[in-house]
């Protein structure tokens, strides 16, 4: 028996002309607010759009340093005990400052190969007179921590390709935030201009259509969600590109079911996603994003393993990282996986999913 198709919920504040839909749409009651005026407007043969477009969204980080100042600032507290170890910081002291620094990055879940790869960088400069006061060291640390970011997980920008629509799908675990991450995506794609649509891929549980429509609400995009109880993530994942693709959307932003990555049957799932999406539009997915839980620490390198293996990550959104102090999973992460950080999730606003930075990162943590 043929799974249930998808159909699509037009939630646009404007009215869309029924030239464009094979049959008539449900409409929400409620119309959103529009959108501020985006700082460029997306044409269909406008070339270079998705490199302008990841561009301008991972530049606005420069200007909201304040938001991921205090996104970290459990994170920041924890490695306070720094600047107190370097400021009567002498060479006799060397041994006992190092350790107790070690100990700082190791709470803070550095990790413990990070954590001895810096802290015997430093004690080797300094033998060799590279480093010669607390304020020296505390540079080095901070170049340390930035050349790990810098070196494995450089391509912090969505990479949306040349082709509309561009295809991001979301997976995770259950609880990381996927839906909500989402949401917010969605809320920054249309702020800058982008024809975003919604894919509700999570037919597992009940409430998460009904939450991602009321962020297809909020961020005045449209959605496609599943008719009956039935229906295969993958059928609709592949109906919303199809739509995407002829009613010209830049953009078709999946969510999928939360999922245990010890779980083969459901992991295997994702396979069947990855290769509807791509079936309709050559090259997508464009990306595929790991929603990790921040708060979980060092125990999300298993899960960011076992999903890269099946699907092949391109990006991590680390979510609830205002409510951790164990912000040195950002830089275990990306030295074990080589996979970049694209977003990390510092609020519950709809502004708090930040693009990645790691220079704002290492300023904020070690302030």
């Amino acid at each position: 028996m043929a799974s249930p198709s998808p159909f699509v919920r037009s939630l646009s504040a404007s009215p869309t002309p029924p030239s464009l839909f094979a049959f008539n749409l449900p409409r929400t009651r409620f119309a959103p607010k529009p959108p501020s005026a985006p700082r460029f407007t997306c044409q269909a043969g406008q070339t270079g759009f998705f490199t302008r477009l990841g561009r301008l969204i991972k530049e606005k980080t420069k200007s909201d340093v304040e938001k991921l100042f205090s996104g970290f600032s459990k994170t920041r507290d924890n490695l306070a005990v720094i600047d107190e170890l370097l400021l009567y910081w002498n060479l006799a002291d060397t041994d006992r400052v190092l350790d107790e620094l070690e100990e700082a990055l190791l709470v803070s879940d550095f990790g413990p190969r990070i954590t001895i790869k810096i802290v015997e960088s430093l004690r080797d400069d300094i033998l060799a007179g590279k480093l010669k006061s607390g304020s020296e060291i505390k540079d080095a640390l901070k170049k340390s921590v930035l050349d790990l970011l810098t070196k494995k997980g450089s391509k912090t920008a969505l990479q949306l390709g040349f082709r509309k629509p561009a295809v991001v799908i979301i997976v995770g675990v259950n609880g990381g935030g996927k839906t909500t991450s989402l949401g917010k995506l969605a809320y920054k794609l249309k702020k800058e201009g982008a024809k975003v649509l919604m894919a509700a891929g999570d037919t597992f549980r009940a409430a998460a259509s009904d939450q991602l429509e009321i962020w297809a609400e909020r961020t005045g995009c449209e959605i496609v969600v599943a008719e009956g109880e039935k229906a295969k993530a993958s059928s609709v994942l592949s109906q919303a590109v199809k739509r995407g693709k002829e009613q010209g959307f830049d953009i078709v932003l999946c969510d999928t079911s939360g999922r245990l990555h010890t779980n083969y049957s459901l992991m295997e799932e994702l396979i069947a996603c990855k290769k509807a999406v791509g079936k309709v539009v050559s090259g997508a997915p464009n990306e595929i994003l790991l929603v990790l839980d921040g708060t979980t620490g060092l125990n999300m390198l298993p899960q960011a393993r076992e999903f890269n293996e099946v699907v092949g990550i391109s990006g991590l959104i680390l979510t609830k990282l205002d409510g951790s102090a164990r912000g040195g999973c950002v830089v275990s992460v990306v030295d074990e996986l080589g996979i970049p950080v694209k977003f990390v999730g510092v609020g519950e606003g709809v502004e708090d999913l930040q693009p990645f930075d790691a220079e704002v990162f290492v300023n904020a943590i070690f302030s």
